[in-house]
């Protein structure tokens, strides 16, 4: 049976500008220093339809960013990302609602989803007894642990029916019985030839849940492959790590930053060109402008059309709601 891609990264970066403040002497007012900081820095991998790939590496590492990119959440600041489906991300909170209640928040994010209102009743029951959240369903969310938060947030992903599942560390505030409920309802999706990203600290899980693995460090892709072999180099690099002394350590992480804060556009694309001139896959130069040098005006447009594109759907989604029941407040619709 031939796979199908599903997920494509080709030389994706992601760039925050952080901005610190600094004390001056001689005046009142502050001095704004506005750094760049490269979250990620040329990411490439292909995944294929029932993989499951594990996101490993310590904080800070790019993990997160690397899953809100594949998730469509944020998007890469130059490189290409290519999704083949729907996808639904996992993690503890995103995308609900503090001031609705459980039900309220189930309605809403399925609709944002696209499932129709036959839909959303048909699975509503289901994401409850998922999640167990009997008596709290109907409680407004701001009053809920996050380990109820991440049960709720994952039993509506799971029964949007997407294509690509990415969980970021949503399991790790879970009980053991809801955590085994959601291992099967992988292994399910797996079975299904769904395809699964797997952010988590827990190499244990990532071992028994994963094919492959990828290991980001300092904001790139350090090694790709089979989950055992990246997870062997990756523990390898953490003992070397801790063995090195405390001022050792320090001069390390410094250099580290240091490079994500010096890393620019043209020196990877240069050092790209020059890889790719001395390998087979000189067919992948002509298209590399493109890819490294979008269009500023395209993006900020694109940007903007996107903003615009959600505040309609909102809209609409609101102008449904109050169809539906004009006579009461519109957030009791969502009851």
């Amino acid at each position: 049976m031939e796979r199908e891609l599903k997920v494509s990264a080709r030389y994706v970066t992601k760039k925050y500008e952080i901005n610190k403040k600094k004390s001056k002497k001689t005046s009142v007012e502050n001095e704004v220093i506005r750094r760049d900081f490269w979250a990620l820095r040329g990411v490439n991998f292909e995944v294929f339809s029932g993989e499951a790939v594990g996101l490993v590496g310590t904080n800070g590492s790019g993990k997160s960013t690397l899953s809100n990119i594949i998730a469509g959440v944020t998007k890469p600041t130059t490189g290409e990302i290519i999704i083949n489906g729907k996808t639904s991300i996992i993690a503890i909170g995103t995308g609900l609602k503090k001031e609705l209640t459980g039900r309220q928040n189930i309605k809403l994010k399925c609709l944002l989803s696209g499932m129709s209102m036959k839909e959303i009743d048909d699975v509503t029951e289901d994401i409850i007894a998922f999640a167990d959240l009997d008596d709290f369903i109907d409680q407004p969310l701001k009053n809920y642990s996050s380990g109820m938060k991440s049960r709720l947030g994952f039993a509506i992903s799971v029964h949007n029916d997407p294509d690509i599942l990415v969980i970021d560390e949503a399991l790790s505030v879970g009980d053991r019985t809801f955590n085994q409920r959601c291992i099967d309802k992988i292994y399910e999706f797996k079975a299904q030839g769904k395809t699964i990203f797997f952010v988590s600290h827990s190499l244990g899980a990532i071992e028994n849940l994963c094919d492959k693995a990828i290991w980001m460090h300092e904001g790139e892709m350090k090694e790709f492959g089979p989950t055992e072999q990246v997870i062997e180099s990756y523990t390898n690099f953490i003992k070397w790590y801790r063995q090195l002394p405390r001022k050792e350590q320090i001069t390390y992480k410094k250099g580290q930053k240091r490079n994500r804060r010096e890393f620019t556009i043209d020196y990877y694309y240069q050092e790209t060109i020059a890889k790719l001139e001395n390998s087979e896959e000189k067919k992948d130069i002509s298209d590399l402008k493109r890819i490294f040098y979008p269009s500023n005006k395209k993006s900020n447009n694109m940007s903007i059309l996107s903003k615009l594109m959600v505040m309609v759907a909102i809209v609409l989604i609101l102008i449904i709601a109050a169809s539906y029941v004009p006579s009461q407040p519109l957030i009791n619709w969502f009851s």
